[in-house]
């Protein structure tokens, strides 16, 4: 037992025996990783073990900085394009907040204990860090503030698996049953609105090769074919004479012509009911192909559909190019020609190679290998965020200030954005953030449990089952009132509207359940949204919970 008291022990401990936990679930739930390490470290927390406030602090500023540059490019340019989703994380603070403080004035909370039960019913830890900087920072007795920043960890723990129950359910089940539609046949309508047709099988390839005879088309060239398609299939060549030849946009079709074509699935199948009979493709007939990501930076192209692509080059350009994924923050987002594409899109362009790497450069970015981690950017932005974090400014007799928490997630957004529109330069690859977002919230997580240790049980005795009920509470009413808003005021479809529910708050495991339940993945359009501005706005929030608690 004494080896648990060491903090280091009890630290891999906490985040070891906590994401073991975190993986039982409850139906199509998961407890997770932060709740799970949250449990343990209040436990080990019984036996006194500390870990130091630096290291507390330094997890935490890792933690949120990457936070901030992952979601960098798609909070900018949600606020650029003026993005009306944005009124959903504001229904998401706004509601949370007001019931937070009539919580407060009813059962006489301290700041801390408003502020875990704000972070958990909104399921949003970062909350957390930015509460307890706030808190730390009142000049409190040590005693007060020891107490005061257990509440937080202790009411976070009691409310936030309900929170996230909640929010799974009703964007699951009861948000379709209260607007009475079926969620998989309205995702159905809505890939086929955006322009899925056959390709709402998504399982299947979306870039296809089939061979059909000339029929009809004998006489014509191949650009009045591939013209009539839209440019979404491409003759890739002919066999003639026994033999295959390359062809381009001026090339004649003859009578005995066996076409090669590779397109969409759906433009495919459509393409063949004006040709002849389809007949096996021969063998060594297809091209050498590659698949390229780029990073979307072109303006032209931001904010419109991506068929619209096409139009920003010469038909010889675009000629065989196909878009097969197109991923936002993380999340795949379905590769419909109506699909509105947005800067910092991650694009998959198929094609052959020269036709592939010409268009990447007309575009954006490409992708950088994901193997490094840009250090000395990585370093430089937490400290300029920690610089910002200490500026304030005085008004009347109250200290303005981002704090720690504000400053590194103001500094990973800038970063992020920046690191979108030159790649080369500030890597922080996709796992590596993914590894120091995950690594400094359980880090830090399981510092704040361990600190808290026996001064929680106090809040346990006197709010304990009443928590439960207050995180649900707090977590189903912005969601209500949201699901109220896009479905009468603006008219959303249901699949892209609950996934910016489960985006405002930001959960992950709600929106998995959601595409699961939907069936493709439409609602990710909507969730990468409102998960990018919640991401900002709630951890924002600690600090103004603190304040307003305190004055109530």
């Amino acid at each position: 037992m004494s080896l648990l008291t060491d903090p280091v022990v009890a630290l891999f401990v906490s985040l070891a025996v906590g994401h073991l936990i975190g993986r039982l679930r409850i139906g199509p739930v998961a407890l997770g990783g932060v709740c799970g390490t949250l449990f343990v470290a209040l436990a080990l927390g019984q036996l006194g073990v500390r870990v130091p406030d630096e290291l507390k602090n330094a997890a935490f500023a890792l933690f949120i900085y990457a936070l901030g540059f992952t979601a960098g490019p798609q909070f900018f340019a949600n606020i650029r394009g003026g993005a009306r989703f944005a009124v959903f994380p504001v229904i998401e603070v706004s509601v949370s907040l007001t019931l937070t403080l009539l919580a407060v004035m009813w059962l006489k909370l301290d700041a801390g204990t408003a502020a875990g039960l704000f972070a958990g019913s909104a399921t949003e830890s970062a909350v957390l860090g930015t509460a307890s900087e706030a808190i730390a920072k009142l000049g409190l007795a040590p005693e007060i503030n020891t107490q005061l920043q257990a509440n937080i960890a202790t009411a976070y723990s009691l409310t936030y698996l309900f929170g996230l129950i909640s929010i799974v359910l009703f964007v699951t089940q009861i948000a379709p049953v209260i607007a009475r539609k079926n969620l998989r046949k309205e995702a159905e309508l809505l890939a086929d609105k955006l322009g899925a047709g056959e390709e709402g099988v998504y399982e299947l390839p979306v870039v296809v090769q089939r061979a059909f005879e000339v029929g009809q088309l004998a006489g014509h060239s191949v650009r009045e074919f591939e013209e009539t398609r839209h440019w979404t299939v491409v003759i890739e060549g002919v066999l003639r004479n026994g033999g295959i030849i390359p062809v381009d946009l001026d090339s004649v079709l003859v009578e005995g012509d066996i076409l090669l074509l590779r397109g969409r699935r759906n433009t495919i199948l459509a393409a063949g009911k004006v040709l002849g009979k389809e007949v096996p493709v021969p063998q060594n007939s297809g091209l050498a192909l590659i698949s390229h990501d780029i990073v979307l930076t072109r303006d032209e192209a931001v904010g419109h559909e991506a068929r619209d692509l096409r139009q920003l080059v010469s038909a010889e350009q675009q000629r065989g190019i196909f878009i097969t994924q197109i991923r936002r923050m993380g999340h795949a987002v379905p590769p419909l020609p109506k699909t509105i594409l947005q800067e910092g899109d991650v694009i998959t362009l198929y094609g052959p190679e020269e036709d592939v790497m010409r268009a990447a450069d007309e575009l954006g970015s490409p992708l950088p290998p994901e193997d490094s981690t840009d250090f000395a950017v990585l370093g430089l932005g937490i400290v300029i965020g920690l610089i910002i974090g200490h500026l304030s400014l005085r008004v009347g007799a109250v200290d303005l200030t981002l704090g720690l928490g504000g400053g590194a997630l103001l500094s990973g957004l800038v970063f992020g954005w920046l690191n979108m529109r030159f790649p080369r330069h500030g890597a922080l690859p996709g796992a590596a953030a993914h590894f120091a977002k995950d690594f400094g919230l359980a880090t830090f997580i399981a510092a704040i449990g361990l600190s808290a240790g026996p001064d929680a049980i106090a809040l346990i005795k006197e709010y304990g089952l009443l928590f439960p009920v207050l995180g649900i509470v707090l977590s189903l009413a912005p969601a209500f009132i949201s699901l109220m808003v896009g479905l009468w005021l603006m008219k959303l479809p249901l699949p892209i509207l609950l996934g910016a529910i489960a985006g405002q708050h930001c959960s992950t495991p709600a929106v998995s359940s959601l595409v699961s339940q939907a069936g493709n993945g439409t609602p990710v359009i909507g969730y990468t949204v409102t998960y990018a501005i919640a991401n900002v706005l709630l951890p924002l929030m600690g600090p103004i919970v603190v304040a307003l608690a305190r004055m109530v």
